[in-house]
């Protein structure tokens, strides 16, 4: 006979099917999940892959790039509190996937503002193959004239710029509201439905897949910025960039149609599953459909008693919780530490990129490729060592707060190093060199007579190793074409750069910084580094776990990364984003308005990006070494207490009446 629980729940299944089917196996949801989790932080990871190609495709500022990569966290915190409330009162597999339909559509309308805006124009000296020249230095035309960079500001022009950052504000929000009940539901659902001995096993996988995925999305990000932005909208022939010219745009916008319809097919099996499901059986052997049907009507009976605590009770209790255990000393300080360490990263995921192309002169694919396939790698390296001493070693929380201290001490001193670790900037006439250059783009003398325009930016790179940001602005006037591909070779009779007294000339593309051989000593130290904070992830977490009360525990963990969430990752990248902007010394002018960077004081980026880091490093260490002091001196305290008892009861057995003064401490 079928219990009436089961009755209701699948009235036209028999008892076979019933516990046969996939969507009854929590086995196949956990796969399922890690699909889900994996291509949703594709989307995630994906941006802060692609952030230096889209600042310089639309004109932003790191400022800018750097709110928009923050922006999904508005959705995520506005929402996550509320899922600690509703987690057992709804159909958590459903809201997962309308979750993920909602963070597949943020895919899908992040990659948009493609398809909504025109061809991307930069400066050329050959328009076309049958077009004259147009950034050569041209004695008596004007210098507005034939120029694209001067050709792009049109009110049309300036609205579609605000209409881009509009849809993608707008797609970041949605991407963090879809993705509110992904791991939360999923985590608890889990939880619920498997067997005890096999539930961390399960939720080590999902963990890993979070760790995982950030670096797969790098990974993607190097794929496609390989091909040319335009790529559905103009032909091979037409482009004469190459990956390597600082004009370059990739492919932005075909990793979020990638990552997004990845995420729209994880979402399908979500609506199969059922709202609860029969507890899976440790031994691992198929188990009585009676036994299923007992454990679905415990589990539903369950769900009805918590759904008696109404929403108004929850709310009242909310700050009288929230205020027990911030004032607990040992969660704040951990979460504080926690807090530091998280900006850190924020910083690090959105800005390492960009970091690496300006400081070592690498493509925005090679160095998404490094980020993804090193840097990542390393942090869950980390990660997993730390969680493997804390197991082997079976530590105290006061020997987890030694660990973090550790880790953190030898993170410092690996990182110290890189401070100094990082090329000096390109000489570039009129900006950082030459004539007048102190920080801003001066005319040169030799090239007065060309008329050229002040925006454009076609860099080529001397004879005498000075990099000048058009061919124009270093007096060039022909321009040697490749016939075979229309590939531009060189640039001759150019007034500003002299060899042996004679008119020099200038390859296309920038100079480079030229100190490539720092790039693989940099690289180690800070995997190094990365490997060395990640050590302190899982002792953290314990310090958390085990310092508050049992009850309030799902509570504090949500209220953790709602910190997290609050004073990390939302003002980090914003932070860094404005740190990086205050060393630019050239920036592109659209429509009389501020717009990308183009040239950056290297030594200065390095020092306050990296600066930045260090201090944030500093103040998590500061935090674990405070939580190792409070945790010893109660330690202490418990061992004094627990001294004086003994000490009575030693007199006692002993006979003796008279009382030590120890026993009155």
């Amino acid at each position: 006979m079928t219990s009436t629980a089961t009755k209701s729940s699948y009235p036209h299944q028999s008892r076979k099917t019933l516990c046969s089917s996939p969507f009854l196996s929590i086995k196949f949801f956990v796969f399922c999940h890690g699909l889900l989790q994996l291509s949703q932080l594709l989307v995630s990871g994906y941006l802060k892959s692609s952030i230096s190609t889209i600042e310089r495709r639309y004109g932003l500022s790191s400022q800018t790039s750097g709110l928009l990569a923050s922006f999904n966290e508005v959705g995520n915190t506005l929402l996550i509190v509320f899922i600690s409330y509703f987690g057992s009162r709804v159909h958590r597999p459903r809201f997962i996937g309308c979750g993920a339909i909602l963070v597949s559509l943020a895919g899908f309308l992040m990659s948009l503002p493609h398809f909504i805006t025109g061809p991307y124009e930069y400066d050329r000296s050959v328009a076309s193959m049958f077009s004259n020249t147009t950034d050569l230095c041209q004695p008596g035309v004007p210098g507005s004239q034939g120029n694209l960079s001067d050709a792009s500001c049109t009110p049309h022009a300036a609205r579609e710029n605000h209409e881009v950052l509009l849809v993608m504000f707008i797609a970041q929000v949605l991407l963090g509201i879809g993705g509110v009940p992904i791991q939360p539901f999923g985590i608890s659902y889990i939880d619920d439905f498997a067997s005890e001995r096999n539930s961390p096993l399960y939720l080590g996988i999902l963990f890993s897949v979070t760790v995982i995925g950030p670096g797969v999305g790098f990974m993607l990000g190097s794929a496609m910025l390989r091909f040319y932005v335009d790529i559905d909208k103009v032909t091979g022939e037409e482009v004469q960039l190459t990956n390597k010219d600082p004009r370059w745009v990739g492919a932005w916008w075909l990793g979020f149609l990638v990552a997004a319809s990845l995420v729209a097919l994880s979402a399908v099996p979500y609506f199969f599953f059922p709202r609860e499901m029969p507890k899976e059986v440790a031994s691992g052997k198929e188990s009585d459909c009676k036994k299923c049907e007992h454990m679905l009507s415990q589990l539903r009976s369950r769900s009805e008693h918590m759904q008696n605590l109404s929403l108004t009770k929850f709310i009242k209790n909310f700050p009288m919780i929230l205020l027990r255990n911030l004032r607990h000393p040992v969660y704040l300080l951990v979460v504080l530490a926690q807090v530091n360490l998280s900006a850190m990263v924020a910083g690090l995921a959105t800005f390492m990129g960009k970091f690496l192309e300006r400081q070592f002169s690498l493509t925005a694919s090679f160095a998404n490729m490094i980020i993804g396939a090193v840097n990542i790698p390393g942090a869950m390296v980390g990660i997993v060592v730390g969680g493997a001493i804390l197991k082997r070693f079976q530590m105290s929380l006061r020997q987890c707060s030694a660990m973090c201290i550790l880790g953190m001490f030898l993170c410092l001193l690996v990182a110290f190093p890189l401070l100094f670790l990082g090329c000096p900037t390109q000489k570039v006439a009129g900006v950082t060199y030459g004539e007048s250059s102190e920080f801003g783009h001066h005319a040169l003398e030799c090239n007065l007579h060309c008329n050229c325009p002040e925006k454009a930016y076609n860099p080529i790179c001397g004879s005498n190793a000075v990099e000048y940001i058009s061919p124009c602005s270093a007096g060039c006037r022909v321009v040697n074409i490749n016939t075979d591909n229309n590939a531009i070779l060189n640039y001759t009779n150019c007034s500003c750069i002299s060899e042996n007294g004679l008119m020099g000339s200038a390859k296309p593309g920038t100079c480079g910084t030229g100190c490539s051989h720092l790039f693989l000593p940099f690289v180690v130290l800070s995997c190094l580094a990365g490997i060395l904070a990640s050590t302190s992830h899982t002792p953290s977490f314990m310090l958390i776990l085990r310092s508050i009360q049992p009850e309030d525990k799902s509570f504090a963990v949500g209220i953790q990364f709602m910190l997290l969430r609050v004073l990390a990752w939302m003002p980090g990248p914003v932070l860094y984003g404005s740190a990086i902007d205050t060393t630019c010394i050239l920036w592109e002018k659209k429509c009389d308005k501020k717009a990308a960077c183009r040239y950056y004081d290297n030594n200065l980026f390095r020092q306050r990006y990296l600066g930045l880091q260090f201090f944030f490093e500093v103040g998590a260490f500061l935090c674990f070494v405070t939580v190792y002091v409070i945790l010893r001196r109660q330690e202490r305290e418990a061992t004094n207490a627990a001294e004086g008892k003994a000490e009575p009861e030693k007199e006692k057995l002993a006979g003796n009446s008279v009382k030590s003064p120890e026993s009155k401490v």
